[in-house]
């Protein structure tokens, strides 16, 4: 029987979300008690929420088109569905402080330490904890994060996309803009907002699965990320 190890955030009004981006208002829209006829009710039930959010909130992918404006035309509804659904590996960063970076050779030592092997098209998760650590207190926004020749040597890899428990992949104001534009340059994507990923640490291969919404031109997607083990 499969394992389905969930990987997504919760959605929910006043959650952290990157720097100027939208915050997540949730209002009711229709409650049950009005589809019902009840009038002057003494409770209230939901039936229909509304949702404002911006596409990068909680656990997302980004589409190429976010990486910089050469990149306009390659939307997330114009991206394969074959770079979201792939085969994965976790690699353990736990280790790491706030704010350091994380460079290709302890990507490799890392593959090294769990006899681990980058295959083209993989998804590889990076593991630093920052979310059982930190997740919604003052250091949430300084996580560990790649380097920029960590971030060409993984496209270089050929891999579908990496994924990270940070706002961000890189650090901000220290590689996160050169992460970005080198994922649009060699044409993979990334994953922020993830959450559980010191589950899979250690267990080798698994089945990912990072569907988007299929947003007309949209820039990214929330996505419900799942690690299946067979």
């Amino acid at each position: 029987m499969s394992e389905i190890i969930d990987l997504s955030q919760e959605i929910f009004e006043g959650m952290p979300v990157y720097k100027s981006l939208p915050q997540v208002k949730m209002t009711v829209h229709n409650t049950h008690e009005e589809w019902d006829g009840i009038e002057n009710p003494t409770t209230q039930t939901p039936s229909v929420y509304k949702m404002e959010m911006g596409e990068h909130t909680g656990t997302h992918v980004d589409a190429i088109n976010h990486m910089a404006k050469e990149y306009e035309s390659q939307s997330i509804d114009t991206m394969p569905l074959s770079m979201f659904y792939t085969e994965g590996i976790c690699l353990d960063f736990s280790h790491k402080g706030l704010k350091e970076l994380i460079t290709s050779e302890e990507l490799k030592e890392a593959c090294k330490k769990d006899n681990l092997e980058i295959k083209k098209g993989d998804t590889v998760l990076i593991c630093t904890d920052h979310y059982r650590k930190h997740f919604n207190t003052e250091n949430w926004g300084n996580g560990p994060g790649i380097t920029a020749e960590a971030a060409r040597w993984l496209g270089e890899q050929e891999i579908a996309a990496f994924g990270v428990e940070t706002m961000s992949p890189g650090v901000p104001k220290v590689s996160n803009k050169e992460v970005h534009h080198i994922c649009g340059e060699l044409n993979f994507t990334h994953y922020e907002n993830m959450i559980n990923l010191y589950k899979l640490v250690g267990r080798g291969r698994f089945r990912f699965i990072g569907l988007p919404l299929k947003i007309r031109g949209g820039t990214g997607s929330p996505v419900r990320a799942v690690a299946v083990f067979e």
